[in-house]
């Protein structure tokens, strides 16, 4: 891979005026032959093979900073679903895996892991069915390990008594961790149509089709983009808004796999994907609230929001696509409430409310992410807005997420500061009319029509 000397000069603009960064660089390591019947022992080989492969990601990370000027803002690990590993040992709480996961975390000094993870969007295996109860005793007690499950598919319909019960989890996992804004929550995601190479916390993990060992990339840049934007100016069209996007996410996403392979070559292992998402964070003008502004809304949450964000999350893609093979993960826009600025005064000003976010969700590349509720919103509402979400991903084809907090204690309009990457967030009103009929039947909602394509 090779870049021009205009490349070059663009991308240290890029990095020193625009707030362009890698976002996560993410080692995914395959834990499969960690399990064993002891879960003492199981635990004990999965600190080992997390310490052995993953001790050099944080200087190799630096180092490649440091060589390429280029900022890598978060180093992380990704791991086999627990539930996998822990079968064999056939242990009721899994909550030691979390333990043996966030010490080995630790010791290797990233700042998250994912992977303490299932897989019930058909069902539940005894495993599955431990971990789910393991979850918020494993967030509370731990502080670097993140926990996914996947609900739904397009292939399998969405499993409605998995949903329900995941809604308990979270209710419990927020009580859990009420003396810290119930942050448990943060760390916690559910899937419709889960992909098996995100780099991205909360849902980050690699499937059983992945490598022994394999490096993902996560970059970001929505400053990149906004900038770009500004000096398109007002007058332009939207084909003309859409090429520029375009160009840009190419330009991020060449920076994007050069220091993945670059990752990949000195670790020692495979480079599998750069995930070219529009990350945003609390930081002024990493935001993509603000770049929809920029297209022509005038506040988002507006008319025209959700067509605007089409625009933008396609553009993304198809300059991705242009400038590398190997563009996986979520790529695309992604719209965190309490991690975006503009999003948080968006809700702030009454702009922005959470029936809007779920229409902006069948356009973006994930879902409702980091979306604060009372603390008292019941379980049915809960499995509802995320039955909701489901659907949408569902008859979509496209993947979609929720990650909900039921702030403990808090009500609507109060703000919630975690600080950090997890930001602020604005207790948003799921509505007082109830969905417990239909959470209450239980069962499965069917796989749409366009799942057939054999």
């Amino acid at each position: 891979m090779t870049f021009t000397d205009q490349e070059i000069l663009e991308t240290v603009r890029m990095f020193e005026l625009e707030t362009l960064d890698i976002r996560t660089i993410t080692l995914g390591i395959n834990l499969l032959d960690c399990a064993d019947p002891s879960i003492e022992s199981a635990c004990e080989k999965v600190y080992a093979k997390i310490v052995h492969h993953g001790a050099r990601l944080v200087p190799v990370g630096r180092e490649i900073a440091a060589d390429y000027g280029v900022p890598i803002v978060n180093k992380r690990i990704a791991t086999t679903p627990i539930a996998l590993v822990a079968a064999a040992s056939g242990a009721k709480d899994l909550t030691p895996f979390a333990r043996a996961m966030d010490a080995a975390a630790e010791r290797c000094g990233v700042d998250f892991i994912g992977g303490f993870t299932a897989y019930v969007h058909k069902g539940f295996s005894v495993a599955d069915s431990a971990l789910f109860d393991s979850i918020p005793s494993a967030l509370a007690e731990t502080q670097r390990v993140c926990s996914s499950v996947s609900l739904a598919s397009t292939r399998a319909g969405i499993n409605m008594d998995a949903v329900e019960r995941f809604a308990r989890i979270v209710r419990a996992t927020a009580q859990a961790t009420a003396d810290r804004g119930s942050i448990g929550c943060a760390k916690l995601v559910c899937f419709c149509n889960a992909v098996e190479d995100n780099p991205f916390v909360a849902g980050a993990h690699i499937g059983i089709g992945e490598p022994e060992t394999v490096v993902n990339v996560g970059v970001s840049g929505p400053g990149v983009v906004r900038s770009a934007l500004e000096r398109l100016g007002p007058d332009a069209d939207l084909l003309s808004v859409a090429e520029i996007v375009k160009r840009t996410a190419f330009k991020v996403t060449r920076m994007g796999e050069l220091v993945g392979r670059e990752a990949a070559r000195r670790l020692g292992t495979t480079f599998g994907i750069v995930d070219v998402s529009l990350a945003p964070t609390p930081a002024q003008g990493d935001s993509v609230a603000e770049i929809l502004e920029l297209i022509g809304v005038e506040r988002t949450g507006a008319p025209g929001t959700t067509a605007a964000l089409a625009l933008l999350t396609d553009a993304v893609k198809k300059g991705g696509a242009m400038a590398s093979s190997s563009v996986g993960g979520l790529s695309g826009a992604f719209i965190p409430v309490s991690e975006d600025a503009g999003m948080i005064r968006a809700v702030r000003e009454g702009a922005l409310s959470l029936a809007k976010l779920e229409a902006m969700t069948s356009v973006c590349s994930v879902g409702l992410d980091m979306v604060a509720v009372p603390g008292d919103t019941s379980v049915a509402t809960i499995a509802g807005i995320i039955a909701d979400e489901m659907a949408i991903g569902m008859v979509n084809s496209k993947t979609t997420a929720v990650r909900l907090i039921p702030v403990i204690g808090h009500g609507v309009g109060d703000t919630v500061e975690w600080g950090g990457l997890l930001g602020t967030a604005i207790v948003q009103d799921p509505g007082r009319f109830s969905c417990e009929v239909l959470v209450r039947r239980g069962g499965k909602i069917p796989a749409p029509l366009q799942s057939y394509k054999n």
